[in-house]
């Protein structure tokens, strides 16, 4: 136990351990709450583990609810907070790699704590016994390390996706994984496909967005993303031969991750930007590599990924959509006119992405041109963001008439009616100061042969 270390709970929390000690239970706060709270971070949930069964915790409190009550856990509503309370417990034999087969309840908080993933969660409070720190948590957070609680085979083999969660706080924690550990992982890191594409797409998105997402080397060194990503494995098997490029495509990837704010939606196009470049592969009589189209190759390549993974659809198509566009342009010195048609082409809600993913991907290149390409990259962004200031329209969303007055002024509908609407369009892209009702109406009675696409 490490007595001095005092920890701030919330009064619901304080209340709810109070209530099970003052009825003759032992009561503390458990797991990440106070791995958290050490680490000055705030707490998303506070759970509960007590030496009280569940019937017991649920004639204490007059709200409850049995969210997991045959694994021993109750939530225990407090206004409309919920706060999960669970009794000690041993798990009993996994045969899935992910649930235990039963579970025993057992009146040791120290058997409870034994049976938790790694130490720095393996740590209990209240406020009249201090920190129970069986396991040695505190000094492996004094020491930066990720370690299994006891045998590090034998938590991976109850419970797969501990290897994922291991990387995943590494990564957000700027941890180091304890050796045994990681030897544990490389030996075990097969089981992983026993976990569900959703479980696993939840601990790759919190490694992503963590402050070390290049921390994914780790999971590529100890066989991981081997079976999560294996597209991934390929890319750091596929070098980059070229005066624009000092790593091979999947060290690139991995340098390109922490160039960009930490979103969801930024990682992952920046996990997946490069993704179709071994498909792509082609070496000229120089030695040199190219790597032609393969945004449209990453594209399909990313959707196949994502879609395995159980993203929803949303994710998939901002993603794939920033791939397919992540290189436009980059040759081209804009002028507005590009700039407008370029944001036409892609898409208003894309379009502005590509700035971040854009200056990402060349910092994480050589240095060769790479303040040339940085300056153009701001070039199209101040245009971009000029002609947003000035409400130039750029897309049939913003054009001055619609469909609706075009029939109203003798037009057919049909396809027809569309092709006038973007040929209006192009002619307000070329020419934004066009883009009033009564110049395009006009522009529209002018388009050869209009009559024959009235409605009489």
């Amino acid at each position: 136990m490490t007595g001095n270390i005092q920890i701030s709970m919330p009064q619901k929390a304080k209340y709810i351990i109070k209530t099970l000690t003052d009825a003759g239970f032992e009561a503390y706060v458990v797991g990440g709450c106070v791995r958290d709270s050490i680490l000055g971070r705030e707490p998303e949930d506070w759970d509960i583990t007590t030496s009280a069964r569940p019937e017991q915790v649920k004639a204490l409190f007059p709200r409850t609810i049995d969210t997991g009550i045959q694994h021993g856990t109750v939530t225990v509503m407090l206004e409309k907070e919920g706060f999960e309370v669970t009794t000690y417990r041993v798990d009993g034999k996994y045969e899935d790699g992910r649930h235990p087969k039963e579970v025993i309840f057992t009146p040791s908080l120290k058997e409870d704590l034994r049976r938790r993933d790694f130490t720095i969660n393996a740590m209990a409070y209240n406020e009249e016994s201090g920190l129970v720190d069986i396991f040695g948590g505190m000094e492996d957070i004094e020491r930066g390390i990720i370690r299994c609680v006891g045998d590090a085979e034998a938590r991976f083999g109850e419970d797969a996706l501990r290897i994922m969660r291991a990387i995943r706080f590494s990564a957000q924690l700027g941890y180091t994984i304890e050796e045994n550990t990681k030897q544990a992982i490389r030996k075990l890191a097969g089981t992983l496909e026993k976990i569900s594409a959703e479980r696993i797409q939840v601990e790759l998105v919190k490694l992503l967005v963590s402050p070390h997402p290049d921390y994914l080397r780790d999971a590529y060194d100890m066989g991981v993303t081997k079976v999560i990503l294996p597209e991934f494995d390929v890319c750091m098997r596929t070098p980059q031969y070229h005066p624009h490029h000092m790593y091979n495509v999947g060290e690139h990837i991995l340098h390109s991750l922490t160039g960009v704010e930490p979103d969801r939606i930024f990682r992952l196009s920046m996990l997946l930007h490069d993704i179709g470049k071994p498909a792509a592969l082609e070496v000229d009589e120089d030695g040199i590599t190219h790597f032609h189209n393969h945004n449209v190759v990453g594209r399909d390549m990313a959707q196949q990924i994502l879609q395995r993974l159980r993203f929803d659809n949303d994710t998939i198509n901002t993603v794939c959509q920033i791939i397919m566009y992540h290189d436009y342009g980059n040759s081209v010195k804009p002028d507005i006119r590009i700039v407008r048609r370029a944001a036409n082409k892609v898409g208003e809600d894309i379009f502005p992405l590509l700035f971040p993913v854009k200056r990402a991907d060349v910092c994480a290149q050589s240095d060769y041109m790479r303040q040339e390409k940085l300056d153009n990259i701001d070039r199209w962004e101040q245009l971009y963001h000029k002609i947003v200031e000035e409400k130039q329209c750029i897309s049939l969303k913003t054009l001055a008439v619609t469909g609706r007055d075009l029939i109203d002024l003798g037009f057919q509908p049909g396809p027809d009616l569309g092709r006038v609407l973007i040929s209006l369009l192009d002619l307000v892209l070329e020419h934004p100061e066009y883009n009033t009702k009564e110049k395009l109406l006009e522009e529209a009675m002018s388009i050869p042969g209009w009559n024959n696409l009235k409605s009489f």
